[in-house]
């Protein structure tokens, strides 16, 4: 079981609160965030499309810490790209995450 914690990201409006990562990922595929995204290289994919971080924006964010074991610490993001690809990408937290994926999302600009 988490513990839930939203990350709080300035200006950003939160819609929803999720007690699992997989709960909060089956809401949002409901809401139409349907692609899964993956890292590649210094760019975000989704089968055969490319994003840069310029090409995104993080339209909702959730953060998820284990109650006993760390490496359940896992962050939801909710993204968009300009031309309307709506997916996730889920990335560790804490010990477990993915210095890669922090530093493509730390340029990825947030829906006000």
């Amino acid at each position: 079981m988490y513990s839930y914690t939203r990350l709080k990201q300035k200006n950003m409006h939160h819609k929803s609160h999720y007690s699992t990562v997989s709960e909060a990922i089956n809401k949002l595929r409901t809401e139409g965030f349907v692609t899964d995204f993956n890292l590649e290289d210094n760019c975000i994919i989704c089968n055969t499309e490319i994003f840069k971080a310029e090409d995104l924006e993080i339209v909702d964010v959730y953060r998820y810490e284990g109650n006993s074991d760390p490496s359940d610490e896992a962050i939801v993001y909710a993204i968009e790209s300009k031309s309307g690809v709506k997916g996730i990408l889920v990335n560790g937290y804490g010990a477990s995450s993915d210095s890669k994926t922090s530093s493509i999302i730390e340029k990825i600009g947030i829906r006000k």
